[in-house]
């Protein structure tokens, strides 16, 4: 449990405060106006506080804070601290999903509108996000009619561009065929423009212009255009339809629901601009430590907008309860934003109806999620425990490696190792080694040597900064888990003991005939019942470590396989060989190629032709 600091060391200013355990991670990360204040609440009797934060006081092993200038800073702070080390008592948000959103690629020469999911890139325009992606795809089809634009890939429109002659959807009237001239730039860049204009929610010009053009076009007796220019016109309005109107004037604003129990929270945000929604994103909050609805929804809009959202910061966001520190929370959007932003509760009129409907599909989804999820905790719950039981084991097993190993004939000898972390797959912990010591078909050699590396990198960065950023074996196993059968038991079983490790790390094989695990000190397996979700979750484990390994080893062998007499040669990198392929055609030419034809080549260095002619030909 963490000691009280001496008095008078904890200064009375802002700032971030965060609890380490034993092993150096930080677990837990706040912050406060008075740092001295907030941090005497946690030195007193674990049972005046609340369970969640007594817990979280009794596995911190140190505290320590660090001091800024002023709340707003304490806050961004926190947020940092808190991304930067995901800590276990922190409440987060997850997203389970990657919400796809409507971009328009101003960076292209022709612009392109598409759907794209996970991270923003520079020089695109972001609509959204939308729940699902056919949502998006029928808005764009219906737009399409109107702001005919390309939709098609880099590729596509090269190819086209080549062949000159456009594809099906100019024919069907859903692009304008930049690839083929069919519409010059001045007219291009309007088309986009007026469709960027659209989903900003100015939808007013659009069917104002499209209504006096197709009245000009019948006045003229441009029937036919007259007749497309309805088309569009109609296609416009469905669009229109989809985006509904929620305010009563053209404003920006973000509505922010939420439902919780005791454990989680399901969060919903609508996305309004200019009075009609334009795009939505739900959340599911994880409420490790103990807070009050107020703290809860600070710490909500904190992760909202600690990244800019791809629709910016609004005027105004309306919450369902009015957060902690709520004049901090202003001033730090405010300054995001760069004028002055609005945190408010609704009370009346169409802002408090639309509020509730943000807070009922919140409610909706919260439903669902406690339906999928609730046999899933209790499942992981059950496995580790039986898991704990079955091996004998001093604690349930939160963290598990499995190490597997894979190789055709001892060529391209590769290990894997998995974690499972609370009886799931913690994919950034895993690691892949590539066997060196090795040189022929020896399993046991090679796994000996993955896991003294594996265990040796364990035992150095316990003496490395725990904030140094290249820590990656940092944290111990409950549970070291081999795939094999006693032999490969009595590998693992040595390098731990060599390495003094045996009283911190058990150890166990599961072998893939029977199904059976081997302990250290029993001559018999332990047999597990088949239809267990221990046994289950063990097979889970050594599978994905399997897969994991024979992924690397195929990656190798297909590298290997496909290497040139062109690799390796000093100055040739990928971009000169590319071009050296280009212009003469093929491998084979570059072999046939002589001295004088490579020293032509006025971008080709003349050591560099040297060497290619001495790698082909020798010396």
């Amino acid at each position: 449990m963490v000691k009280r600091p001496p008095a008078g060391s904890i200064p009375d200013a802002p700032g971030s405060y965060q609890f380490r355990d034993g092993d150096g991670r930080v677990i837990y990360v706040g912050k406060a106006h008075s740092l001295r204040q907030r941090l005497s609440n946690y030195f007193v009797t674990p049972g005046a506080m609340p369970p969640r934060t007594a817990q979280m006081v009794t596995a911190a092993e140190s505290v320590e804070w660090i001091q800024v200038n002023n709340d707003v800073e304490a806050l961004m702070l926190e947020y940092s601290l808190i991304k930067q080390h995901r800590p276990r008592f922190n409440i987060r948000l997850r997203d389970d999903k990657s919400y796809p959103f409507l971009a328009v690629t101003l960076d292209d020469e022709w612009p392109r509108a598409m759907v794209m999911r996970g991270q923003r890139r520079k020089g695109v325009r972001y609509f959204g996000p939308y729940g699902h992606a056919y949502a998006i795809r029928e808005t764009l089809d219906l737009l399409l009619r109107t702001f005919p634009v390309r939709t098609c890939s880099d590729n596509k429109f090269n190819d086209h561009h080549r062949l000159g002659r456009p594809c099906l959807l100019f024919h069907i009237e859903k692009c304008s065929g930049p690839c083929v001239k069919e519409i010059g730039r001045e007219d291009y860049d309007r088309l986009v423009d007026d469709l960027l204009r659209f989903l900003d929610g100015d939808t007013t010009r659009v069917v104002r212009r499209l209504e006096e053009d197709m009245r000009t076009a019948a006045s003229a007796l441009e029937f036919e255009r007259a007749a497309r220019l309805r088309d569009r016109l109609t296609a416009v309005r469905k669009a229109i339809e989809k985006q509904q109107m929620v305010a009563d004037r053209a404003e920006d604003l973000d509505v922010v629901g939420l439902v919780e129990d005791e454990l989680e929270a399901a969060v919903q945000v609508f996305y309004v601009r200019r009075g009609r929604v334009v795009g939505r994103k739900g959340f599911v909050v994880d409420k490790v430590e103990d807070v009050t609805r107020p703290q809860l929804v600070a710490s909500v809009v904190q992760q909202l907008y600690a990244e800019e959202p791809a629709l910016g910061i609004p005027k105004e966001v309306l919450v369902p309860d009015v957060p902690t520190d709520v004049d901090v929370l202003q001033d730090w959007l405010s300054g995001l934003r760069g004028s002055r932003v609005g945190v408010r509760v609704p009370q009346r009129g169409d802002k408090r109806a639309l509020a509730e409907i943000v807070t009922r599909n919140a409610g909706e989804e919260f439903t669902r999620h406690r339906l999928k999820r609730s046999a899933d905790h209790n499942s992981r719950a059950r496995a580790l425990n039986s898991l704990q039981e079955a091996l004998d084991l001093p604690e349930a097993p939160l963290r598990i490696e499995c190490f597997d190993m894979s190789h055709i004939q001892g060529t391209d000898y590769v290990g894997s190792m998995v974690v499972l972390e609370d009886a799931l797959p913690r994919k950034s912990e895993y690691r892949r080694f590539k066997v060196k010591t090795v040189g022929s078909n020896d399993d046991y050699a090679a796994m000996e040597e993955v896991l003294t590396r594996r265990l040796t990198a364990l035992l150095a960065e316990r003496g490395r900064p725990v904030d140094d950023r290249h820590r990656r074996f940092s944290y111990p196993p409950q549970l070291l888990l081999v795939d094999g059968g006693k032999g490969q038991l009595a590998v693992a079983l040595r390098v731990v003991e060599e390495l003094g490790l045996e009283s911190e790390i058990p150890v166990a094989a599961l072998a893939k005939q029977f199904e059976e695990v081997y302990l250290p000190g029993r001559s018999d397996p332990v047999r597990i019942p088949r239809q267990s979700e221990a046994l289950y979750l063990l097979q889970r484990v050594r599978d994905e470590a399997h897969r994991f390994a024979i992924t690397y080893h195929r990656q190798l062998r297909a590298k290997r396989m496909t290497t040139s007499v062109l690799d390796d040669i000093p100055g040739l990198g990928p971009a000169r060989k590319a071009r050296l392929l280009k212009e003469l055609g093929s491998v084979t030419a570059v072999k046939k190629a002589s001295a004088e034809s490579l020293a032509a080549l006025a971008w080709l260095p003349e050591k560099v032709a040297q060497a290619i002619q001495e790698k082909v030909h020798g010396p």
